[in-house]
């Protein structure tokens, strides 16, 4: 709308001037090589303006004659890149479903169309994991990682592939780079943090969870348990009074942490202090009790024999009287001291359909000790089978986080970092 405007608004302005030319009086004679041109104002002006016309129509033809090829050469290319990305974008969708083959084709394509290489290399190895050559991979990833504008990408699959060969050293080098290219990245930290943990560097780990407390990349409510983890490794890996004191700052750190817990009640059992000792048991017994704690809160309160333990598990149980550790707590000691319906009265309780094995086990125990009743102890023996098996070695939340990270690793997603 604007140009039509500025059109007229020019076209007003010649026909000004033309008029204004023509009403005034005067002559221009033009004499060249013998030849004499005698004419009005108006009139020269008026074939000035057309020769000026002429002019400039001609120089825009040869313009645009001159520019053909680089038009026709920037459309081959456009059509080159739309078939390429096209390629790029099939390759991705195929890698998204775990078509290996298709993901190969395209990135085959992707590669001969585009000129992109940090998409198409990504691409590449993506379809070599999916085919299972991890040499090929490594060596996209290899490349990448020499090419300042791709280095965190690169670094970033070559650390994934370290996890899953399980070569902690090498993936923990390649976390520390990770890290120094995009510092600010969630999952770099926190892969960092956790191979850490994994190979005890057990001070490191404790300024990676500063650092990530400071740019916001862990809710504050972990920060207290992840300290506890740490500061109890220290203190099993310590001895004497340093060991102590890590077990102290651990218990500080988070007193829920029943590990913590155990381990710091335990040494001051150890130095003989049993007060405080059981003090600390019963603060964590507040706010998640364990059966660590009941077994070592026994020693605590130097419950000898058995109806010592009958009390000391009833004051302990005062401090989370709703919980089912805290009845499981007074039926151990209850069978122990052969008080059947102490233990009985707290057992069938917490015996529904979803009773745990310890507590099927339990039962069975009182059925046969109280009654001598096999038969029913060996219904609770068939239901602790059938409600599952504890479990005896759980992985450490460290591994664990490393495999969860591992397994939804996705460099696609992530941005080219700016490197300083």
């Amino acid at each position: 709308m604007l140009r039509w405007i500025f059109l007229v608004v020019g076209l007003g302005i010649i026909a000004y001037i033309a008029a204004m030319f023509a009403e005034v009086p005067g002559d221009v004679a033009v004499t060249w090589q013998g030849w004499r041109i005698e004419t009005s104002l108006g009139v020269f002006a008026g074939a000035l303006l057309v020769f000026a016309g002429i002019v400039a129509l001609l120089y825009r033809l040869w313009w645009s004659v001159r520019r053909t090829p680089a038009i026709l050469d920037r459309g081959r290319k456009n059509r080159r890149q739309r078939r390429g990305f096209e390629a790029l974008s099939r390759g991705l969708v195929a890698v998204a479903a775990g078509d290996a083959e298709a993901a190969g084709t395209q990135a085959r394509r992707a590669v001969t169309l585009l000129d992109d290489e940090p998409l198409t290399m990504l691409l590449s190895a993506q379809a070599a994991q999916l085919q299972g050559d991890d040499q090929a991979a490594e060596r996209f990833f290899t490349t990448m990682r020499n090419q300042p504008s791709t280095e965190f990408l690169g670094v970033r699959g070559l650390l994934a592939q370290a996890v899953r060969r399980e070569d902690w050293e090498g993936a923990l080098r390649l976390a520390e780079r990770a890290y120094q290219l995009n510092p600010k990245n969630d999952w770099v930290t926190a892969m960092l943090f956790d191979l850490q943990k994994r190979s005890g560097r057990w001070a490191d780990a404790e300024e990676t969870l500063k650092r990530r407390l400071a740019l916001n990349l862990l809710p504050p409510g972990d920060a207290p348990r992840e300290r506890a983890e740490i500061l109890l490794k220290q203190s099993e890996e310590g001895a004497g009074e340093s060991s102590l004191s890590f077990a102290k700052k651990a218990f500080q750190a988070d007193s829920s942490y029943a590990p913590g817990a155990v381990r710091y009640a335990r040494l001051l059992i150890a130095s003989g202090r049993y007060g405080r000792a059981a003090e600390v048991i019963e603060q964590t017994w507040r706010l998640s009790p364990d059966a660590d704690l009941a077994q070592l809160y026994w020693e605590a309160r130097q419950s000898h024999d058995a109806i010592a333990k009958v009390k000391a598990a009833q004051r302990l149980s005062t401090f989370n009287p709703d919980h089912p550790e805290s009845r499981i707590a007074i039926a151990v000691a209850a069978l122990e001291a052969r008080l059947w319906g102490e233990a009985r009265s707290n057992l069938e309780t917490i015996a529904g359909e979803t009773a745990s094995p310890r507590i099927c086990r339990l039962m069975a125990e009182l059925e046969e000790a109280e009654h001598g009743d096999l038969a029913q102890a060996r219904h609770w023996l068939m239901r602790a089978t059938a409600n599952g098996a504890d479990i005896a070695n759980p992985p450490s939340s460290s591994m664990a986080r490393v495999q969860q990270l591992t397994a939804t690793v996705d460099p696609i997603s992530e941005p080219l970092p700016t490197q300083n």
